[in-house]
């Protein structure tokens, strides 16, 4: 008779467990650069105002004070001296003039004595003259770096602000809050390519939200802004006078902002949140 297998008894063994799975760390890549040396980069110069396409710097009789030898040195560019001054210079100095071509001079790196004579010339406008300069390249490429960035912050608020965040500033501007949303937002882009700074600025301005709640009341006939003063609708009675002149919004505004106004502001923002 064939014997029945017995069932064991207890838990069934669980399979062995597979060993866990390394996971992929991401860094980031090193990226080496070769950056450019400074020092051997060009200094350019150039001139204030004029010059023309040909320009002379005047260079004879040039001196300055020099502070670290405590007199007045004579200042001569020679290019086979080393030095700028002309009692440092051999008997064999040969000087040279020093022209601008089309307003600018570009000055290479192997020539260090020519850099430090307009570097230290009296018509350099570092030193008080009002002839040429030194473009700083550096600061005029941050300078422009910055505008963009302003510009990409203002385009930035017209694209993710609310309508309703956008309004007050649109208001202010003059622009009609009558139109579509997106007629609305192409005006304010506009404006904010204009000038990005104050368009940014607009958002935190008190003036700018003030002013826009005064208009809106007026269009609501909740106010009359009338050419001798700020007025209720209902009772003509009088808030503020314009003077001859001026502009009753403006003055308006001003005086919601003054201590004297912020009770009738906040009577202005009850009867808007009515409507």
């Amino acid at each position: 008779m064939a014997q029945t297998a017995k069932k064991s008894t207890g838990r069934p063994k669980s399979a062995p467990k597979s060993a866990p799975q390394a996971v992929a760390k991401t860094t980031t890549p090193v990226i080496k650069r070769n950056l450019a040396d400074d020092s051997k980069k060009p200094k350019v110069y150039t001139i204030k105002k004029g010059g023309g396409i040909w320009y002379k710097l005047r260079q004879r009789d040039i001196t300055i004070f020099d502070e670290q030898a405590g007199e007045v040195r004579l200042l001569q560019y020679a290019p086979n001296e080393n030095s700028v001054f002309a009692d440092e210079q051999s008997k064999n100095s040969i000087r040279e003039q020093i022209i601008f071509e089309n307003k600018m001079l570009t000055v290479p790196y192997s020539k260090p004595n020519l850099s430090k004579y307009l570097d230290l010339h009296p018509d350099n406008i570092a030193n008080g003259g009002n002839v040429f300069f030194l473009i700083d390249t550096e600061k005029k490429a941050e300078v422009s770096l910055e505008k963009e960035f302003e510009v990409l912050d203002a385009v930035g608020m017209v694209r993710d602000k609310s309508i309703d965040e956008l309004l007050p500033v649109a208001m202010y501007l003059g622009i009609d809050t009558n139109q579509k949303n997106m007629e609305i937002k192409r005006e304010l882009l506009r404006e904010a390519k204009g000038n990005p700074k104050r368009f940014v600025e607009m958002f935190d301005n008190p003036v700018v939200k003030t002013k826009s709640v005064i208009m809106s009341a007026v269009d609501f006939q909740i106010l009359k802004a009338d050419t001798d003063g700020l007025k209720w609708y209902d009772s003509n009675g009088l808030i503020v006078s314009t003077p001859a002149g001026q502009n009753t919004l403006d003055i308006a505004t001003r005086f919601c902002l003054s201590e004297k106004g912020a009770t009738v502001y906040e009577e202005i923002e009850r009867q808007l949140s009515k409507i």
